[in-house]
This record gives structure tokens, C-alpha cells and sequence, in this order.
């Protein structure tokens, strides 16, 4: 799906649906899986449809994720961390959480 330019730069792991992912230190989680070919984020909590990331610098939220337990952040914003766990968020965020 996505091509990076090179292959330098330190690298760090964290899961997505439990599964471990490389990505580069300074990566955000949406890019992180985009280039790990993780083709949604997140589903739409009517028909869920999956969607993607589009816009990429926090202005469409089609990027919705669950972090370490936190849902609805956008992952286009946030930067990625050692051993941070993200999950694709299913449907509308739940109450509470």
C-alpha cells in the first residue's frame, strides 16, 4: 500500500489488535500502520464501513483510534511510542471510557 523513502532511522514496536508493529521513532500511529499495511482504523457506527486516514493532520478524524485504552484519539496526532497498544476502534467510542 505505502512505500517508505529509505530505510534508516531508529526503529520502536508497538501492537495494533494485538499484533506487534515496527515503526519509525517520530511516526504517528496512523502512519505507523498505513505503513504496515494495516488498511483501516477504525469502523463507522452505522453500517461499519471502515475507514481510513485521509487527511492526515487532524482536520477529517476518519483516523480514530483506541490508545492504551483511551478511545476516539486521532491517530494522525499522535506520535508513536515503545510498547504502546493501540486497537482498531469498532463502532462509536464507549461511555466512559
Amino acid at each position: 500500500m505505502f512505500k517508505r523513502l529509505g530505510d534508516t532511522g531508529a526503529t520502536l514496536t508497538l501492537t495494533v489488535d494485538g499484533k506487534p508493529i515496527r515503526a519509525r521513532i517520530g511516526d504517528t500511529v496512523a502512519a505507523a500502520m498505513l505503513a504496515a499495511g494495516i488498511d483501516h482504523c477504525r469502523t463507522t457506527p452505522v453500517s461499519g464501513a471502515p475507514r481510513a486516514p485521509y487527511c492526515l493532520m487532524g482536520v477529517c478524524f476518519e483516523c480514530l483510534v483506541t490508545v492504551d485504552g483511551v478511545g476516539s484519539r486521532q491517530g494522525c496526532l499522535v506520535p508513536v511510542a515503545e510498547g504502546m497498544k493501540v486497537e482498531t476502534q469498532l463502532g462509536k467510542r464507549e461511555a466512559g471510557r
